[in-house]
């Protein structure tokens, strides 16, 4: 299926776009006018199975911008498999990604790919001062302290949403097929050649963000469990070190026992301790058993997304049903 002709572009900019009708318009005209000069790049714009009329806007916006692309997911797969599918089909040299919502400005598009062509593989733009709620900013800090634990990133490095990759860089991430992606996990296993440079971050243009604690978890879980065998061994030690304190108090309540005491009382502890170990187990089993799920669902092949429709000037409108959009690039 022939869906696009082979064009030199320089940036392709990917934004997944989840329930931001009222951000759309603006974002597409402030893209456009911060890169008036610069004509050689594309915008995809990744339809997440909005519950708004996002995707009517996206069509709204690929019939008066040459430069736009259009995908809508058939269902809702998350924010980094949506990114997933406009890496699929990307052209561009470099690769902007960034949120719908203009708390990423357009105008620092330009100020991240100036810096990567410099010779580096990634650029993450540096946040000086976020201005989003205090839980997400400590959610943000917690996720940072531990991809240094489990992904190895390098201190200092913030992973940003807003940062521009190489086309080098995107074609590798694409080759994992696993359906937990984690754009930033997939980075820094394939490349450490990365700088970040510091840009401003804004207030959400309209509307509320739909990111919420459960959405933060869910971050949590792809570093704790989608790219590190650390939560099992941490379980281990976790083990041990129940077993080892249980031991202790064992020879203590002998020797209590030897020395005269005699009594048996303590059942409030005794019933304490079996909760306590008791939730312990399950902790280790949940962790285990989150692997396990993972597994299964890796080798049943359950698609990273799906795509129902692509729409563009220079594309025809197509209905696809294609599983993890394998043929959706082909010239």
């Amino acid at each position: 299926m022939q869906l696009r002709k082979m064009e030199r572009i320089k940036i392709s900019i990917i934004i997944p776009v989840f329930n931001s009708e009222e951000c759309l318009e603006e974002l597409n005209n402030q893209i456009e006018k911060s890169l008036a000069g610069f004509h050689s790049y594309e915008l995809i714009l990744v339809n997440d199975k909005s519950n708004d009329d996002s995707w009517k806007i996206i069509c709204e916006i690929c019939k008066k911008n040459n430069k736009a692309i259009g995908i809508s997911l058939r269902k809702n797969a998350g924010q980094d498999n949506a990114i997933m599918a406009g890496l699929k089909i990307s052209k561009g040299e470099y690769i902007i990604i960034m949120d719908d919502d203009l708390q990423h400005s357009p105008n620092d598009i330009l100020k991240l790919y100036d810096e990567c062509i410099k010779g580096y593989d990634v650029c993450f733009g540096l946040f000086q001062k976020k201005k989003q709620k205090l839980w997400k900013n400590i959610g943000s800090w917690f996720n940072g302290k531990l991809s240094e634990k489990l992904l190895s990133k390098p201190k200092g490095i913030y992973l940003s949403p807003f940062k521009v990759i190489k086309s080098e860089i995107g074609k590798e991430i694409i080759e994992y097929n696993g359906p937990y992606p984690y754009i930033d996990a997939l980075l820094l296993s394939i490349t450490d050649n990365i700088t970040q440079i510091p840009i401003d971050h804004h207030a959400r243009y309209k509307g509320r963000s739909r990111f919420n604690f459960f959405n933060s978890f869910s971050v949590f879980l792809k570093h704790s469990t989608g790219y590190s065998i650390y939560p099992l061994r941490l379980a281990i030690y976790i083990g041990f070190t129940a077993a080892f304190l249980a031991i202790i108090y064992g020879c203590y309540t002998l020797y209590d026992y030897f020395n005269g005491s005699g009594k048996v009382e303590g059942w409030e502890s005794t019933v304490l301790l079996i909760i306590l170990f008791g939730g312990i187990i399950l902790i280790c089993l949940g962790i285990i058993g989150e692997y396990v799920g993972r597994i299964f669902l890796t080798i049943n092949k359950k698609p990273q997304y799906t795509i129902e429709r692509i729409v563009s000037k220079k594309i025809a409108d197509n209905n696809l049903d294609k599983r993890n959009c394998s043929n959706a690039d082909n010239d």
